[in-house]
């Protein structure tokens, strides 16, 4: 069976691998053990939001700080599960395009979470292959990474997209809850 996105490359660009793009990206990696972890997690949070704003318009020319800001900040497992819920109908193709760059530009270390999140998009999009390529890329990078093995049971199950994408917009008020309040 051919799916509609199988020839769509989910492996990295050059800017992967380039050291200035790696070291912005470092610098905004959220350490939970910080004292300022929840200001790191708001950050994260709205930096998700601006970039989807600003990604809708300017596409992959969006600002390179933004980017990598983002990239970075998904390293808290808060920020990775506000991203989870923030696409709609609406925005669900701009996401697509965010997302898929993300991956194609993550530095190593830092693809799983970007990877499960197009991962979910590609699952409620219909296109299971495609889903689970990004899961493999995800297990390269942390193959012990918590929401990968989840989701592969989750795909793995049959669970219909559509029960999997009410429970993501049911879960998303209680994180930003606990990222905002």
């Amino acid at each position: 069976m051919t799916t509609e996105f199988e020839n769509l490359s989910i492996t990295s660009l050059p800017l992967a691998n380039d050291a200035a793009f790696i070291a912005l990206v470092q610098s905004y990696f959220v350490d939970c053990e910080s004292p300022e972890v929840n200001v790191l997690q708001r950050d994260g949070a709205t930096s998700v939001i601006d970039l989807a704003n600003e990604f809708e318009k300017s596409g992959v020319e969006s600002t390179p700080d933004l980017i990598a800001r983002v990239v970075g900040r998904l390293s808290d497992i808060q920020v990775r599960d506000f991203a989870l819920g923030t696409h709609n109908a609406e925005s669900f193709q701009t996401y697509w395009a965010m997302w898929h760059y993300l991956l194609q530009i993550a530095p190593e270390g830092y693809v799983a979470p970007v990877a499960t999140l197009f991962a979910t998009l590609a699952y409620e999009h219909g296109d299971i292959p495609l889903a689970y390529r990004c899961l493999d890329r995800a297990t390269v990078d942390a193959p012990t990474y918590s929401l990968t093995i989840l989701l592969r049971r989750v795909f793995g199950s049959g669970w219909p997209a559509a029960a999997f994408a009410a429970m993501r917009v049911e879960l998303h008020p209680k994180v930003a809850a606990g990222i905002f309040d």
